[in-house]
């Protein structure tokens, strides 16, 4: 069945004609419920965009984004869970954990920039 659909991009407006199958699939969703954000995984993943591999006291970038904002400084003690960093991507932020206790040595994001996923944002010692 072919169906028409309006879609909107960056405030343009276009019609499109899609394809849809008749049969219908079985859809299972589940409620997300969450009373605070959960901490995201900064195990290192890939190597950073300096082509270093990121190191055990490293914090690396979850996903690709833009940094909104920073909450520490270098030379700050962190405990484990502490929230260091904002990114964004695709209109949704994304909070980045200390992933242990112990001190910033060197923030390598800025504000405003972009990064990659696998990043090193900060090093910790």
């Amino acid at each position: 069945m072919i169906k028409k659909l309006k879609v909107t991009v960056d405030g343009k407006s276009y019609e499109v004609s899609v394809d849809v199958p008749d049969e219908p699939k079985e859809v299972v969703s589940q409620p997300v419920v969450s009373s605070s954000p959960a901490p995201v995984d900064t195990t290192p993943v890939s190597p950073s965009s300096t082509g270093k591999a990121a190191g055990p006291g490293d914090i690396v970038s979850p996903l690709a984004g833009r940094v909104i904002s920073i909450g520490v400084e270098p030379g700050q003690d962190v405990k484990e869970g502490d929230h260091v960093l904002t990114l964004e991507a695709m209109k949704m932020n994304t909070f980045v954990f200390a992933p242990k206790n112990g001190k910033i040595k060197e923030i390598r994001a800025q504000v405003g920039t972009g990064v990659q996923e696998g990043d090193v944002l900060m090093v910790m010692e």
